[in-house]
């Protein structure tokens, strides 16, 4: 609706308090009385625990409370549990044999970093020097801090019960279709793949601050859906739902790592029981790299059967995933329900068979991570396709042109369950290809290699399902001050809901733009909410807010009748206003609330709850350019174009922002970034920024976005969702472009990440 209304590109709102200073982060805020937690952490990848020792500790200048895993248990504290056990089962039938993760490790440390002892103090710094004066006594054990080394056939074991370190054994499609078309198989091309493991490094470190208010325990905390924090914690500390409230403020950045319930959320809840009064505890950076939960870390074994036309018959994954020292809340279903589902990207595969199985590591345990599981399988089909195109002598666009699912088979039942309803992935490859110039880059390898540069260039195409838990819910209020105020059950941590939200029910309403105040991350305030997960908000909120605006209307209709003197169905609503046609007499929606503000009741004010547990399919096509110095190894990009199919697009701006926030994690995952244990002592080699290679400008250049807008046929206004796309198409791109560049030299594969390094060292060795 005219300049704020969906398909605007309005500036974001919220971005004048974040620029201003006025953003107000977990850490931030502050109680009279605070005290402040520090967490104790195994030194060892893999111990067991003899004793410890926090007599000095307790008696510590300042400290107020220390206290054990075995202190925890015996007040009655639960474990940190996995909410997939019970929907995810291995492939023999059985159901997860997994246990929660107790909040202080008791028995056993299982990784360097591991909770043991929780001080609290009047100060941050008497905490931290009463843990000097902790002395633990353990027996180091073997350890395997990465997958290959829990995979072993001599490694270490990890769990009681768990043969191998296998947590779960999982599979999905026919095994036995896959292998009758292997069988008719004119050619057939295999790879091994690497998803190395990354640590999501958002801005804003994690922080909990716990208090009892009008007795009640009362959190504030960094999440991606205050609702689900709620519903996970309390059972934790045995209490019900109403007991706990959960209040969010502003996040900076999450990228899935705040969606989860760590051990911080619940010993600031418990020390502030004990001793009355607030606990605050603050993650530093190493705090992060020790604790926040991992992305990625897979092994991809993958297999795709061709007939005689180079079109695919079959396809064939077994991914091996490294879950960790523990299973958490969601970790076995982001490589199984979450990815693994969408393994064979916009083919025609007929038949699809891919095979997950994960593995217990003393390494920090691994969750979603921008795209959870929707980037590994574009991964491996599209590096796939590539090996394939250059075994079979055809072009990269040639072999995916073969193999693409057509417009006409819309809807397609993909073999492993779900339903694309739309998309135009041929065209979106000739846009994208078009628009890099890719007829001409013959000419620019040419020049670059009198530069005595190695030029690349590669593309891929993606899709990905964007769904989360199944409902959200939102209100429409008129508060008396003329705002109007929406609340909405979902989690901004910077992706501009403030702005996209207002464009929403403006478009609804037509209420003015600059009025509409949001609310969101109190449980106090949101009574129901699914939460930020799996780019689903901005489809499921608007079909809250859709039925939310359907009441208002309804119950405006009745009200102006009766104010006008009109009969109920003589009143019509458009553009944010009531009118009666016959007599040409209307009033605005914002009149309309005044009104029903002064007859009492709840006026206008509604909500609604948006049941809807179908997936949306962002998809498109990434063609990137690189140029590699042979003499360095040093791979820069030079050219990267997108072209995307969101269905209809809210806010084009916010949406740019996102697909280049992507591309950056994504290009961060392809060139730079790797968390790496040592594979004997189990000790995290890359702790800190000094080790681990985050992106920084200089490493990017400028993208180039457009998109194709084909509205999904299953969500309110055609939207499909946007936030991981970006993540999920970049990573083949770059490595098939960086693959592209290296094969004049004769290398023909090569892992992620590709730091200059393991480029040099390719270089060399084919030579």
């Amino acid at each position: 609706m005219g300049t704020f209304g969906i398909g605007q590109p309005v500036r974001r709102v919220e971005d004048v308090r974040f620029l201003t200073g006025a953003g107000a982060y977990t850490d931030d805020l502050n109680l009279p009385g605070q005290a402040y937690g520090h967490v104790f952490r195994s030194p060892w990848a893999h111990a067991r625990i003899i004793s410890i020792d926090v007599a000095a500790a307790r008696a510590a200048e300042g400290v107020l409370g220390v206290w054990t895993g075995a202190d925890l248990a015996a007040a009655g504290i639960g474990d940190l549990p996995c909410a997939i056990s019970g929907v995810l089962r291995n492939r023999d039938g059985t159901a997860l044999d997994v246990v929660g993760r107790a909040v202080l490790a008791r028995d056993h440390a299982m990784h360097v970093g591991d909770g043991l002892v929780f001080i609290v103090a009047g100060t941050i710094a008497q905490a931290k020097d009463a843990a000097e004066l902790i002395v633990v006594e353990a027996e180091e054990l073997p350890a395997a801090g990465n997958l290959a080394d829990a995979m072993g056939e001599h490694a270490p074991m990890l769990r009681d019960g768990a043969a191998g370190n296998v947590c779960f054994d999982w599979e999905g499609g026919s095994a036995a279709a896959v292998d009758e078309a292997f069988s008719r198989a004119a050619h057939v091309t295999a790879a091994d793949l690497v998803h190395n493991r990354l640590a999501s490094s958002p801005i804003e470190p994690r922080a909990a601050l716990g208090n009892q208010e009008d007795g009640r325990y009362v959190l504030r905390t960094s999440t991606q859906g205050a609702n689900l924090f709620q519903r996970v914690l309390a059972p934790v500390l045995g209490i019900d739902a109403g007991s706990l409230r959960i209040v969010t403020a502003d996040v900076g950045g999450s990228f899935g790592t705040k969606e989860f319930i760590y051990p911080e959320h619940v010993l600031v809840l418990f020390a502030s029981g004990k001793l009355g009064r607030p606990v605050k505890w603050t993650g530093d950076r190493s705090d992060a790299f020790l604790s926040d939960l991992h992305g990625r870390d897979v092994l991809s074994h993958a297999e795709i059967a061709f007939d005689a036309g180079g079109r695919a018959l079959a396809l064939r994954v077994h991914n091996r995933a490294n879950m960790g020292a523990y299973v958490s809340l969601f970790g076995p279903g982001i490589q199984t329900l979450g990815g693994a589902r969408l393994t064979g990207g916009v083919y025609a595969i007929p038949a699809i068979n891919v095979r997950v199985t994960g593995y217990y590591s003393n390494a920090v345990p691994v969750d979603a991570y921008r795209g959870a599981g929707r980037p590994e399988a574009a991964y491996v089909i599209e590096r796939l396709m590539d090996k394939a195109a250059r075994e079979l002598g055809l072009t990269p666009d040639e072999i995916r042109r073969r193999n693409f699912i057509g417009q006409a088979e819309l809807p397609y039942s993909h073999p492993l369950g779900f339903v694309f309803d739309s998309g135009a992935f041929e065209a979106n490859m000739d846009d994208a290809m078009r628009l890099a110039g890719w007829s001409s880059f013959p000419a620019r390898r040419a020049e670059a290699r009198e530069r005595g540069r190695l030029r690349g260039i590669g593309l891929s195409t993606y899709i990905e399902s964007s769904v989360g838990f199944g409902y959200e819910a939102a209100e429409i209020r008129f508060p008396e001050d003329g705002t109007v105020e929406i609340v909405a059950g979902t989690m901004s941590a910077g992706q501009g809901h403030e702005t996209v939200w207002a464009q929403i029910v403006t478009e609804q309403l037509g209420v003015p733009f600059d009025a509409i105040r949001l609310v969101q991350g109190d449980t106090d305030r949101v009574k129901v909410g699914g939460g930020t997960a799996g780019s689903r908000s901005t489809y499921m909120v608007a079909g809250a807010f859709r039925l939310s605006a359907d009441q208002i209307i309804d119950k405006g209709k009745a009200l102006v009748a009766e104010l006008l003197g009109e009969p109920r169905g003589a009143i019509e609503f458009s553009d944010g206003f009531f009118r009666s046609p016959g007599s040409n007499r209307s009033m605005s929606i914002m009149e309309a609330a005044a009104a029903a503000r002064r007859a009492g009741g709840d006026g206008l004010d509604s909500g609604a709850t948006f049941n809807h547990d179908i997936s949306t399919f962002p998809n498109g096509c990434h063609v990137c350019e690189v140029e590699i110095d042979p003499d360095t190894g040093k791979v820069d990009v030079v050219r990267y174009v997108v072209v995307d199919d969101f269905g209809r697009i809210v806010n084009p701006m916010v949406v740019d922002g996102q697909v280049h926030g992507g591309i950056a994690q994504g290009l961060g995952q392809a060139l730079l970034e790797h968390s790496v244990h040592d594979p004997v002592s189990g000790q995290l080699l890359t702790g800190s920024f000094m080790d681990y290679a985050m992106p920084r400008a200089d490493d990017l250049c400028a993208m180039e976005t457009t998109y194709n807008e084909i509205p999904c046929t299953t969500s309110p206004y055609g939207v499909k969702g946007c936030g991981e796309a970006g993540t999920t198409g970049a990573c083949p791109a770059i490595m098939n472009a960086v693959v592209d560049a290296l094969s004049a030299r004769g290398v023909t594969h090569l892992d992620m990440p590709a730091t200059p390094f393991r480029v040099w060292q390719a270089l060399r060795g084919a030579a």
